[in-house]
C-alpha cells in the first residue's frame, strides 16, 4: 500500500491517501480535478469505467464492462492478463445508488462474501472530494487484500481516473 510510488511516477498536486481504519475496514480518499457530475459519471457509466478502473501498470485488460447502475442493478467487470489463461471476474450488486454523490456496492466474487464499497461524492468549489470506503467481512478477508496486492493499485487508478475527468471538463467546457 505505499502510495508514495505511485505518486513518484504520476506526480499532482492531488494525493490519494489509503488508510485502515479498523481490522476490517480500508479508506481511501483524494480530491478530484472536476465537478462531482463528471466524476460520479466516470464511477457509473461503462464506457468510462472502462478508461481508468485498471491500474495501466498491472498489465490488465477489460474483456467486458457491464453497469447497471441502480439501487438493486448489478455489475460485471471481466479482466484478461497475460499470466492467467482464466479470465478474473469481478462481480455484485448496487444497494444505494444516489446520483452525483453516492454509491454502494458488493463484491461477491469472495468466498466468505467480499467487502461492500462506499463512494461518496462532495463538491467543494469545482472540486470533488470522493472517500471510498471498504468494509470486509473479516479481519483476515482485508489482511488477504492487502497481501494479494489488490489494494496496492489504488493511487495509480485514481491518477488515471483524475486524468479522465480533467480530460471530460475540458470536452464539456469546449461543446
Amino acid at each position: 500500500m505505499d502510495e508514495r510510488k505511485d505518486s513518484e511516477i504520476n506526480p499532482t498536486k492531488y494525493g490519494t491517501t489509503v488508510e485502515r481504519k479498523s481490522e476490517r475496514e480500508l479508506v481511501v480518499t483524494r480530491t478530484f480535478n472536476g465537478p462531482a457530475h463528471i466524476v460520479f459519471d466516470a464511477w457509473t457509466k461503462p464506457e468510462l469505467l472502462k478508461r481508468w478502473w485498471a491500474p495501466k501498470s498491472f498489465g490488465v485488460s477489460f474483456l467486458s464492462c457491464e453497469a447497471d447502475v441502480r439501487t438493486g442493478g448489478t455489475y460485471r467487470f471481466v479482466f484478461s492478463h497475460a499470466s492467467s489463461e482464466q479470465p478474473m471476474s469481478f462481480f455484485g450488486r448496487y444497494v444505494e445508488v444516489t446520483p452525483h454523490s453516492r454509491l454502494v456496492w458488493t463484491n461477491d466474487e469472495g468466498d466468505e462474501g467480499g467487502a461492500v464499497t462506499t463512494v461518496t461524492f462532495e463538491e467543494r468549489g469545482g472540486e470533488t472530494l470522493v472517500v471510498m470506503h471498504d468494509l470486509y467481512p473479516s479481519k483476515k478477508a482485508l489482511d488477504d487484500a492487502i497481501a494479494s496486492g489488490s489494494t496496492s493499485g489504488t493511487g495509480e487508478q485514481f491518477e488515471q481516473l483524475d486524468q479522465l475527468v480533467v480530460a471530460l471538463g475540458a470536452s464539456v467546457g469546449r461543446s
